[in-house]
């Protein structure tokens, strides 16, 4: 199955320091689920999963001074 049959997309999700982290998937829940497996407990405590923004790839230049 090609994934080109499942769209994906970039998400920012607010954190608790006012910074955001940057998540893909086809879903914020799919995202969201993506950055545990990179992040740490201590890391994914400080993201707010219910606080996302979906962004097009082409913006994500707008909003590298964003993350953290």
């Amino acid at each position: 199955m090609s994934s080109f049959n499942n769209p994906h997309h970039f998400y920012l999700f607010a954190m608790k320091n006012g910074k955001k982290k940057l998540g893909y998937g086809a879903s914020p829940e799919a995202a969201y689920e993506n950055l545990r497996l990179r992040l740490s407990d201590k890391e994914m405590a400080q993201i707010a999963k219910d606080e996302y923004t979906r962004i097009p790839q082409r913006e994500l230049h707008q909003h590298a001074r964003e993350l953290g």
